[in-house]
């Protein structure tokens, strides 16, 4: 059986959470893939990396969060 995902943002697509007041860009450097199709993102800034979903992130500076 193949399984196919389809990723919102390539590697290596400069992005920012949108939770985070100071707006510090983010790298995208990895993917990881959850059970029922869900993707999680890794991002690195720095020396760091941190784990977001595609609702938590945008290409966008200040962009708002949309509530559900």
């Amino acid at each position: 059986m193949k399984v196919t995902f389809e990723v919102q943002w390539a590697r290596g697509t400069v992005v920012y959470l949108k939770t985070d007041p100071e707006q510090y860009p983010r790298i995208v450097v990895g993917y990881e893939f959850l059970y029922a199709g869900s993707i999680v993102y890794v991002l690195a800034i720095s020396e760091r990396e941190s784990k977001h979903y595609d609702c938590e992130i945008s290409t966008v500076k200040n962009e708002p969060i949309n509530h559900l």
